[in-house]
């Protein structure tokens, strides 16, 4: 790997992860200038993503020590050099990192990237350069979905940053560029979830309910909410939901073709559990489409009766990141919420970024659906 520029340094406090499964350390560490086509962020809030907290446990093999989270709001500080798209003091919402120049990325699919693993989870600039090291000089592996924002700043890409209203609640809107884009994007694009249609979430964490809040604006009629956790159902049912199923208690296939007449036309599975997986299949109607977004090991396998799939033409369709264009998809979100018609401020809790292990610890056991650190000012 090559070794970090260690020339116009800036200080900055991050959130560094050292050892697989260990909690997240605030640490002072530094961070270089901008290269060509990167911006830098000071962050002003980010997100708390189930992602960051499997790559801490190393489901996906991010290098360690790494700076994670990917979830990042906050102001331009510094443009390198060819940026176009922002400038110093513009404020920006951060999401994921793509090559722009493969086949899914020209033609509106940037989050199926054919370089999406090696921008997204490979610890570094692609040429394997960092631009962040502890306090030390160790290199720290960064460029986490482009960006790293568990920290002060955070290094972008002009193709990752997504300018916004200066008058935009700057703070609330880091989720928007993962996991609330990825539930609402499922419903809104990659599905395409028309007006009339039965849809079901499986999982109402805060992908599960975004996707909720978007059925609603799409216009489904039958909107159902799958999940263990009674306050979730409740929240569901204030978020959208028509009608709300206990998978603890209930059968949720049989409960969902009792609902519909017969099945979904459209189901999401957010737990990355391979069995929620086979019921949200199992659950569709003859020509349903079931999407995945949840995301368990690598490696992991499930399995469907192929019979049941094939006779009755029911599809099967990934989902990453929503399928959305963010810079496009994003401010579309932003306009909704300030109509009312996407509350997803409903779905957050806010925590000092010292106390990240908390905030983690809130998300792992559901008592926060999507926690988001500020950083001091």
């Amino acid at each position: 790997m090559q070794e970090t520029i260690m020339t116009e340094m800036r200080s900055i406090t991050t959130a560094v992860v050292r050892d697989q499964g260990a909690p997240f350390a605030i640490e002072e560490a530094k961070i270089a200038s901008p290269q060509g086509g990167e911006v830098l962020v000071q962050i002003v809030a980010v997100g708390v993503c189930h992602t960051d907290i499997i790559v801490r446990d190393q489901y996906y093999p991010v290098p360690l020590p790494a700076v994670l989270g990917h979830e990042g709001a906050g102001v331009v500080e510094a443009v390198g050099p060819g940026v176009t798209a922002v400038e110093p003091g513009d404020h920006v919402v951060l999401s994921f990192a793509s090559c722009g120049v493969c086949g899914p990325c020209l033609t509106g699919h940037p989050a199926h990237c054919g370089d999406f693993f090696a921008l997204n989870f490979g610890g570094g600039r692609k040429d394997g350069s960092t631009a962040t090291c502890d306090a030390h000089g160790g290199a720290l592996h960064d460029h986490f979905f482009g960006q790293s924002s568990f920290g002060s700043f955070a290094m972008a890409h002009e193709r990752n940053i997504v300018k916004v209203a200066k008058d935009a609640p700057l703070e609330l809107l880091g989720p928007l560029g993962c996991g609330i884009q990825t539930g609402a994007g499922a419903v809104l694009r990659a599905l395409e979830v028309p007006s009339g249609a039965s849809f079901a979430a499986f999982g109402s964490g805060a992908v599960g309910l975004s996707a909720i809040m978007a059925a609603r604006v799409a216009g489904a009629t039958t909107i159902i909410a799958v999940d263990v956790t009674p306050s979730r159902l409740d929240l569901a049912k204030e978020l959208g939901a028509t009608h709300v199923v206990n998978s603890r208690e209930t059968d949720a296939v049989e409960a969902i073709r009792e609902i519909t007449g017969g099945g979904a036309d459209f189901t999401l599975e957010s737990s990355g559990r391979p069995e929620v997986l086979r019921q949200a299949i199992d659950a569709l109607t003859i020509m349903g489409t079931c999407g995945i977004v949840g995301a368990p090991k690598l490696g992991t396998e499930a399995s469907f009766d192929v019979n049941m799939v094939m006779v009755p033409g029911k599809r099967i369709m990934g989902i990453v990141e929503g399928d959305v264009v963010p810079q496009v998809f994003i401010p579309e979100l932003i306009a909704l919420h300030a109509q009312g018609r996407f509350p997803f401020d409903r779905l957050v809790k806010f925590y000092d970024f010292a106390d990240i292990n908390q905030a983690v610890a809130d998300s792992e056991s559901g008592v926060t659906i999507k926690p988001i650190l500020r950083l001091p000012a």
